[in-house]
Formats: structure tokens, sequence, C-alpha cells
């Protein structure tokens, strides 16, 4: 069999990321990137980028816990290395508060993180309002550089990019032996997944470079997240909203929330409005399926359906799609091989 040709669809950071993954591990490989939008006009650049995990139902807590310690140690060499400014990846420490305290006062992903600790009663005199609070150091990933970051190093094994719109996946079969879904939200359409549904999220970037460590509301909707540049602040989640227009009462709605956690952002200035839409479903979409029409076959791997916590898993949900293609790929070279027998 030639070198297998697979096609990914999607460069949001689930797609670039799969695409890299694939390109490391399977280097006979040769790996395409089709897109209809690229940064920075992803849902992957509204994003705040924070490592902090958020739950999938539908997903066990080993597997997500996996996943996310995967991501945590791929982005923590990036940013103990001299590419961590370009590719936008620092180490932020801060607090996640809450009103009352939650059933689950270690979540998770709570040795993961670094140096994860109840907080003090003098630390929580910051926070009148809240009763229990969380301290610990996590990843901040600014997430157009990084996108920009992972289209070069995918320029640079040999993986090409084209602005392609792919209505229906077997479009591709005759051109590709693998084809791998990361269409995000896209996917709804793409495959017709109705478990799969827009949250859309408003966020504010300012520029308040006095504000140096994140603060996260423990009900996960209002957050203050510095970045290197521009400090992200949100947000909402608005379940099966489509809209991408802003929206003015929204902007003063974050606003306020997040002056109430952190007065001094009433200084701020520059403030920039961003809408993107979470690709959301009770679980990721991360499994092999394989397509046919008159007796012909074309594997599929998918790997959507994100939601908010697509930045949290993407390494490691991106490792095991590439497992996943490698394994399509053993299949076709045994069938190709048995084939010539």
């Amino acid at each position: 069999m030639a070198a297998p040709k697979v096609a990914v669809v999607g460069a949001g950071v689930i797609g670039l990321s799969t695409a890299l993954c694939i390109a490391e591990t399977c280097p006979s490989c040769s790996v395409t990137v089709l897109s209809e939008q690229s940064s920075p006009n992803t849902t992957s650049d509204v994003a705040a980028g924070m490592l902090i995990p958020h739950t999938y139902p539908g997903t066990p807590i080993h597997v997500q816990k996996q996943w996310f310690k995967e991501t945590f140690a791929y982005l923590f060499a990036i940013s103990n290395s001299a590419e961590a400014s370009e590719a936008g990846i620092h180490l932020v420490s801060g607090w996640q508060v809450f009103k009352n305290t939650p059933k689950e006062e270690l979540p998770f992903w709570s040795d993961v993180v670094l140096g994860f600790r109840p907080m003090s009663k003098a630390e929580l005199q910051k926070f009148p309002q809240h009763r229990f609070g969380q301290a610990f150091t996590t990843l901040k990933c600014d997430c157009p550089p990084y996108l920009l970051w992972l289209e070069k190093r995918l320029k640079a094994t040999g993986v090409q990019m084209y602005t392609r719109k792919v209505a229906d996946l077997w479009e591709l079969h005759s051109e590709y032996n693998v084809v791998v879904n990361c269409a995000g939200i896209g996917a709804r359409q793409l495959v017709g997944d109705e478990k799969l549904f827009p949250i859309r999220g408003q966020v504010l970037k300012v520029h308040a470079p006095w504000v140096k460590n994140f603060i996260r509301d423990g009900d996960g909707l209002t957050y203050i997240y510095p970045g290197i540049h521009r400090v992200t602040l949100g947000g909402t989640r608005e379940k099966e909203s489509w809209s991408l227009s802003p929206d003015a009462g929204t902007t003063k709605d974050i606003f306020d929330r997040c002056c109430a956690l952190e007065p001094s952002l009433r200084g701020a200035r520059d403030i920039e409005v961003k809408v993107g839409l979470r690709p959301s479903r009770q679980c990721v979409r991360l499994q092999r399926e394989v397509l046919s029409q008159g007796g012909v076959q074309l594997p599929v791997v998918h790997n959507y359906g994100h939601g908010a916590g697509g930045f949290s898993v993407h390494r490691g949900t991106a490792k095991e799609a590439a497992r996943l293609v490698g394994e399509c790929i053993a299949a076709l070279q045994g069938s190709s091989s048995r084939a010539k027998l």
C-alpha cells in the first residue's frame, strides 16, 4: 500500500492537534487539514484556554483525567521551553471560589494542576461573598498564538492545509484512505449528529495588566483569566443559541459580575467582545466508524463535541484519535496485503 492519505476536517484546536499527533505517530502518512475557517476565525480563537476541566457526564472520570493529564504535561513542557511566548502558554496562579462549600472538595483533576489546596481564611477576605475556595496554579493558553504555533509545527512536519468546505465526509473517499472528523459544531450538519448542540459563549478581552491572578466563580460562569497581553472576562452559557452577534446587555452583565469579584477591573481599557459556539454533547465523540457505499469503504475517526472544555483535554483526545487512525491504517494494510495473496 502506498503512503496512507489522511484528511483531518476542521482547523480549530482539536483538528490541528489531532493532525499533529497523527503526523508524529505515523510518519509514513500523508496528512492534510481541510477547513472552511482557520485561525483567527475559529471557535477556538474565542476560547479562554484555561486548563480547568469541565466534566463530561457520559465519559468515565478516569478517561477524562487521562486526557487532562496528557494535555497538561504537553503544555507544561512548552511553557518550560524557549517557545513558550510564541505558543502563548504560561503558568498562572489563582483561586476558584464558592458561595457554598461544594460536595466535592477535591475535584478529580486536583493532583494534576500544581499546588492545589483549600484557601486560607486570610485569602478568602478578598472575596467577602464567598465562603470556600481552592488555590492552585494551572496553565493558560492564549489561543490565537497557540493555533498559529500548531499550524507552524504542522507545516514543518509536511502537513498540507487547504481552505475547503466539506459538505459530506463521503466526498473525500476517492482522495483519502482515512478521514478524521474534527468539525466541532459543524459536525451537527456534517454527520447529522442531533446529540450535538451549541452553547453560546460571550467573553470580553480587556487591557488590565495589573491583574495577575485568575479568579473563577465555582459555578464556572464568571471568570477572570489573565493572558500574556489581555485579560479574558466571562462569561455566558446559552444552550441552543446560534447567534454570533455580541449582545450589549450581556457585555455589561459580564463586566459587572467580574468587577464584583475584582473591583480593580473598573479601570480596564480597550474592551473587545468575542462570541463562540461551543460544540457540546453528553460526551466527546471519539470513535471509529466505517462508511460504505456500493461495496466501497471509508474509515472515519470522529473527535468532536468537547464543549467548553476542549482546551483542557485537546492533546489527550488528539493522541487517542491518532491511535484510532493507526488502527484504521493497520486494518487497511492488512486487507491490501491479503488482496495481493
